[in-house]
């Protein structure tokens, strides 16, 4: 049974229990998505999308502007399972990501520059490009993982728990 925090607002987001648990899912599917995504590989069209993603990340850090680089953060991790071609993992990690949604934004400004994320990005995206399935599914699953004790932290630092 979920658990919920409260944000500035008032409005209930998940608590960090709920958030590791929402990233343990999140970390499986999305791995997978990249896996597939290399395995079949993307056509000129669908590489220049994903890169674009990560071009305006990187445009955004170099800016100092994190709510854009959240926007193409997003882009990123919603176009690598659309273009998994995966309707039903599609679903499942929408779900999953819009309950993580809200955490993410209220902790965008709390967390280092996220320098390390565009690195990994890169990373699915160069091994997207090499049709190594495996090194997508390895890079994205670390990407996640490290994303999501991160965010774990700084919920519990800043005593977003359970009410």
């Amino acid at each position: 049974m979920a658990t919920f925090g409260v944000d500035l607002d008032g409005r209930r987001l998940p608590a960090p229990d709920d958030m590791r648990e929402i990233y343990e899912i999140l970390t499986a599917l999305e791995s997978i998505a990249a896996e597939l995504v290399a395995r079949r590989g993307l056509s000129d069209a669908e590489m220049a999308r994903i890169e674009e993603a990560v071009a305006d990340m990187e445009a955004a850090l170099e800016r100092d502007d994190r709510t854009a680089w959240a926007a193409a953060d997003e882009r990123f991790h919603m176009l690598l399972v659309e273009l998994s071609g995966n309707a039903r993992l599609s679903a499942l990690v929408n779900t999953y990501y819009e309950q993580s949604h809200r955490a993410r934004m209220i902790t965008l400004f709390l967390r280092p520059v996220p320098t390390q994320s565009n690195i990994d990005h890169a990373g699915v995206v160069d091994a997207i490009r090499r049709k190594d399935a495996e090194a997508a599914r390895q890079i994205h699953r670390q990407h996640r993982v490290r994303s999501g004790q991160l965010l774990v932290d700084i919920l519990k630092r800043c005593g977003l728990t359970q009410v």
